[in-house]
């Protein structure tokens, strides 16, 4: 009779394991996140606090409350750092604008965030939009890796492209557009706006968006096990409001909340 007992609850142990969707989503009993955090579109980190605020880290909070384990948010430098850590298992979760090279990596699961995408030119440029740029005689900028690089590094048929290394401070990014090496800089709206505002008018952010990119909850390759539970969150928290509470909170203009796109 014991050992009956015993083998009962066991079954209701395992069984109530295989019903828990965290330690699918959290082997090791901890939800570890990382995200870029260069990107603001995704979250900042405080300096002073080490504390990481915006969408990303109010989603993995949120998340890792309705599972019920704690978490761990971890800014990386880019999207090849990102791939890195869910490749080596050292995160579980990871945040990334969608690009088809990137999918061979990593699953992409749901999108909660639309970006905005804008050229960033002199203030006295004769280009006023996206579709002035690719042009002759115009040579356009954007990070290694970034999504704007992979968008006018495939995509520019006149106009010459100049990849950088890493993101320039405002000082050298007034520089290299007001010395005439660069036209036109690919940057996500918000940066562009936030460039913009910090230049004292001497940049200036294009009104359209040369693109629009999802960014999403991305898991390590084969691991799909946690995109249906991503799912149903993102579709709680898009349908709650709580995607555009974190938006406001974060006072980004450059972004919208994804659609559903089932």
């Amino acid at each position: 009779m014991k050992a009956a007992l015993c083998v009962l609850m066991c079954l209701l142990a395992t069984s109530a394991t295989a019903q828990s969707p965290s330690p699918a989503m959290a082997p090791t009993g901890t939800l570890r996140a990382v995200f870029l955090g260069g990107n603001v579109v995704q979250g900042r980190m405080d300096a002073r606090t080490g504390t990481a605020t915006g969408p990303v880290p109010d989603l993995v909070r949120e998340l890792a409350r309705s599972l019920g384990i704690p978490h761990s948010i971890a800014p990386v430098p880019d999207a090849a750092a990102v791939i890195a850590a869910l490749k080596s298992g050292t995160a579980d979760i990871g945040f990334l604008a969608y690009d088809d090279t990137r999918a061979r990596e990593v699953d992409f699961g749901a999108a909660f965030i639309v970006m905005f995408n804008s050229y960033l030119v002199p203030a006295g440029s004769p280009i006023e939009r996206s579709a002035d740029v690719d042009r002759p005689g115009v040579t356009v900028a954007a990070v290694k890796g970034q999504t704007q690089e992979l968008f006018v590094s495939s995509h520019m048929k006149n106009a010459r492209v100049r990849v950088l290394q890493s993101m320039p401070p405002q000082s050298e990014l007034e520089k290299i557009l007001g010395g005439g090496e660069v036209h036109a800089f690919a940057i996500n709206r918000q940066r562009s706006l936030d460039a913009q505002a910090a230049s004292g008018g001497r940049l200036r952010a294009l009104p359209d968006s040369f693109l629009e990119v999802d960014q999403s909850f991305v898991v390590a390759k084969g691991d799909r096990a946690k995109l249906e539970i991503i799912e149903r969150f993102v579709a709680g928290v898009r349908a709650s409001g709580f995607i555009t509470s974190s938006i406001e909170r974060a006072g980004l203009t450059g972004v919208d909340v994804a659609s559903d796109r089932k």
